[in-house]
């Protein structure tokens, strides 16, 4: 299944990696970006080298390391990090082509990226982007493409929503995983949280970067399908198997696009 939660740890707090994995997220990704100053990125390397040289291969498998970006004259030292650290998960922020993208992966063979798309040009290229190969997934970097636009989101995120869709759209077209939903900064704010995961998901993401474990319990716990939706998803199934093409089901007509919907519910409740 699809990590449905990505936790963010800062790359020179090597303290921090057990614990965000014994969170519950599906990945964590460690941070050499935003989240270390620059004079500690070599700090910061070192302790993600260490490290990997000493996780077990299924931490390592899902870990994802969040390099500097293209146009950041860091981005050499992340590259000769990542290719002796057998960790292949790499999130590309400030993705605006697949050059960049061929760029990593001329650097990393076998990286698996994430392109943080956070800019109006990122958006734009965004189909570019999705194609490009080695990219699994899209992610929307929220507040860094609010600050590119000079949006207010503080109230309401009605000014990403274009840029939600084109991404989702993006995705789907590329043959991608759904993307991933940007951060909520309040940390002590469920309610919050939870409306803003609703949003992405009305929006077509299917996963949510988080920056403190407890964002996410209630996050897989959003996304989960309820029982009674495990319930009729069963029943759909067995009106189908009984009846193939010519099944109802309380009244209704069961045709593919039902079916279809009722694996999938099964299949995010792991059943």
């Amino acid at each position: 299944m699809d990590p449905r939660t990505y936790l963010f740890v800062p790359g020179n707090r090597p303290e921090r990696f057990a614990k965000a994995l014994a969170s519950g997220a599906d990945a964590i990704v460690v941070d050499l970006e935003d989240a270390v100053a620059p004079a500690s990125k070599d700090d910061a390397r070192e302790a993600v080298a260490r490290w990997c040289r000493e996780a077990a291969e299924a931490d390592r498998a899902r870990t994802v390391v969040r390099i500097n970006d293209a146009h950041s004259s860091a981005i050499a030292e992340d590259l000769r990090l990542l290719r002796h650290a057998r960790v292949t998960g790499v999130m590309l922020p400030k993705a605006e082509s697949a050059a960049q993208v061929n760029t990593v992966r001329a650097a990393v063979p076998g990286a698996r990226v994430l392109a943080l798309i956070e800019s109006a040009c990122g958006v734009a290229n965004s189909h570019e982007v999705a194609r490009a190969d080695g990219v699994v997934r899209l992610v929307f970097g929220t507040l860094d493409f609010a600050l590119d636009l000079d949006l207010d989101i503080a109230d309401g995120a009605d000014g990403l929503a274009h840029a939600a869709a084109v991404l989702a759209v993006a995705s789907r077209i590329a043959g991608l995983s759904a993307p991933v939903a940007g951060v909520t900064p309040q940390i002590d704010d469920e309610q919050r949280l939870l409306a803003d995961l609703a949003w992405s998901r009305r929006h077509g993401f299917g996963a949510k970067l988080c920056i403190h474990p407890r964002q996410v319990a209630p996050i897989h716990a959003a996304l989960a399908p309820s029982p009674q939706a495990i319930d009729w998803a069963r029943r759909v199934l067995a009106a189908e198997a009984a009846s193939p093409g010519a099944a109802q089901l309380d009244g209704r007509m069961v045709d593919r696009p039902v079916v279809l919907q009722a694996q999938r519910t099964l299949q995010r409740a792991g059943a």
